[in-house]
């Protein structure tokens, strides 16, 4: 059975639901820890009550190749804060203490999995309540690392495909992708550009040649506008930076977290999710 056969987990039941509703999905990245690890749990309980479908918890890491600025920054802000692998699965177990539904998907880079050891991080991740996984630095050529330990424990492996996954690579991209695929709208770092319309149009016709996967787009998405306008063509959206920028507006001189930080955040979470629930 191919693996994007998979139809019994969490987020192959929400994207299910967002079909039902006949609306598109929201989903929404924080990093774990930021600005420390009690906000950051408080922000990643209010986010399905806002509109977050599916949230993506970044892993904090001191070299987030592909981030741009501001989750650079966040990831520090959580490092500083003695954020650590282990307590990044702790915020996730702590969340589905009252939240068995909404799906969690770990976002990162591979050197902390590996320094935790990557069976035991499975084992950990799968008891916690983790759904899938998206590690920015392993190809389909390292899929031995993770990738086929992560599917026999019941963990998605969400891959990434860019305006330049071209012509043979597509398919092994696409080749044991499982959750959803999630299409990186602009060559280059998160939390800059945006693409036009029509080029996201194009991309997604051409992802759906090679998966029966539902489809994230991010990279660039800010407004609400744009989350419309992206579920016009994928089946979600995904907002990183700007949810970040909403809790640095929120922070001191000192990098702390304001009275009415979460409360900012959640409503600015409500925004995006807005013109998706009429």
């Amino acid at each position: 059975m191919s693996i994007n056969s998979v139809n019994d987990g969490r987020i192959e039941r929400q994207f299910a639901k967002i079909k039902a509703d006949g609306r598109g999905g929201l989903i929404t990245f924080i990093t774990a820890g930021d600005p420390n690890f009690d906000t950051s749990l408080a922000l990643l309980k209010n986010l399905p009550d806002a509109g977050a479908d599916i949230i993506e918890l970044g892993m904090p890491f001191s070299d987030p190749m592909a981030d741009g600025p501001t989750i650079q920054a966040a990831n520090l802000r959580a490092l500083h804060a003695g954020m650590t692998l282990r307590q990044t699965l702790e915020l996730v177990r702590l969340f589905r203490v009252n939240n068995d539904h909404t799906p969690v998907v770990l976002m990162g880079y591979y050197n902390p999995i590996y320094h935790f050891g990557s069976e035991k991080f499975l084992h950990h991740a799968a008891a916690t309540g983790v759904d899938a996984l998206i590690i920015v630095d392993l190809p389909p050529e390292e899929d031995a690392e993770l990738c086929d330990l992560a599917m026999p424990a019941g963990i998605r492996w969400i891959r990434l495909a860019t305006p330049t996954t071209l012509g043979k690579r597509l398919p092994q991209v696409a080749n044991k992708a499982s959750g959803f695929l999630y299409y990186v709208s602009i060559a280059g770092i998160t939390g800059t550009g945006s693409a036009q319309q029509q080029d996201i149009a194009a991309a997604t016709k051409r992802l759906r040649e090679h998966t029966r996967l539902p489809i994230g787009v991010g990279f660039g998405i800010k407004t609400p506008g744009q989350v419309a306008n992206i579920n016009r063509y994928a089946d979600a959206a995904v907002v990183g930076s700007a949810i970040i920028d909403k809790i640095q507006e929120n922070l001191d001189s000192r990098g702390n977290a304001q009275p009415g930080l979460v409360e900012q955040v959640t409503r600015f979470v409500a925004s995006l999710a807005a013109p998706l629930r009429g």
